[in-house]
C-alpha cells in the first residue's frame, strides 16, 4: 500500500509541489499546492481553464513532484518545464520524489472564504497509486519560511511598526492556511507577544 508519510507528507498540511500531466502526447507542468488528507490521498485546487485541469479531467491521472529546484518552479509558472526535465514516467528528474495519482473526484467551486482569492477552481481528490523516490528531500511548505521572516520582522518592528505589522498579518493569514499545527501555534505565540507589548493586531 502507498504511504505518503514515507516521503515526508503529513496529514492536513499544505505543500508546494509541481504537478505534471500528459495529454495527447504533450506534457505540462504547473506549481500547485496539495494537501495530504491521509496516507494515500491528497487534495488540490486548480484554476478552471488551465491546461493542468483540462489534462486531469481528460485522463483522470497526474503526477505530484516533491521538488525544490527554483528553475523547475519558474519554468512551470511561466509556461512548462523543458522536455529534458522529464523522465519516461513524466516525473521531474530533479525531484526528490514523485507520486502518481488517480482521480477520485472533481468538484467545481468558487472560493468565497478567502479574502484574496475568489476565482473559480476545481477541487480534486486523488489516490496516490505509486511512489518513486529519487533522493532525500523534504516537501516544501511556505509556513516555515514565513515564520522565520516573522521572527526577523518583530526584531525590527520599532523601525516601522505599520509596515512590519502588515507583514506579520499577511504571514499569519498564510501560515493559518497552509501551516502545520506547530507552525500555527508558533505564529500565535508571536502575535500574542506583540499584543502584550501594546501593538494592535
Amino acid at each position: 500500500m502507498v504511504d505518503l508519510t514515507t516521503i515526508g507528507l503529513e496529514k492536513g498540511v499544505h505543500y508546494e509541489t509541481i504537478i505534471t500531466t500528459e495529454y495527447c502526447g504533450k506534457s505540462n507542468s504547473a506549481p500547485i499546492g496539495v494537501i495530504c488528507l491521509n496516507k494515500d490521498t491528497i487534495m488540490c485546487r486548480i484554476f478552471n481553464k488551465s491546461k493542468t485541469l483540462r489534462n486531469i479531467k481528460e485522463t483522470k491521472r497526474f503526477t505530484v513532484n516533491i521538488v525544490d529546484n527554483p528553475f523547475a518552479f519558474t519554468y512551470s509558472t511561466l509556461s512548462t518545464v523543458p522536455k529534458s526535465y522529464l523522465n519516461e514516467d513524466n516525473g521531474l528528474k530533479c525531484s526528490a520524489s514523485y507520486f502518481k495519482c488517480e482521480v477520485d473526484s472533481i468538484k467545481d467551486v468558487v472560493k468565497d472564504i478567502d479574502p484574496v482569492d475568489k476565482s473559480k477552481k476545481s477541487i480534486i481528490k486523488a489516490k496516490a497509486i505509486e511512489i518513486c523516490k529519487n533522493k532525500e528531500g523534504k516537501p516544501l511548505n511556505r509556513a516555515m519560511d514565513l515564520l522565520v521572516e516573522s521572527i526577523y520582522n518583530i526584531r525590527r518592528i520599532n523601525e516601522n511598526p505599520e509596515y512590519y505589522l502588515n507583514r506579520l498579518k499577511e504571514a499569519k493569514r498564510v501560515i493559518t492556511k497552509v501551516g502545520s499545527r506547530d507552525d500555527k501555534k508558533a505564529i500565535r505565540m508571536i502575535i500574542e507577544h506583540l499584543k502584550n507589548e501594546g501593538y494592535e493586531l
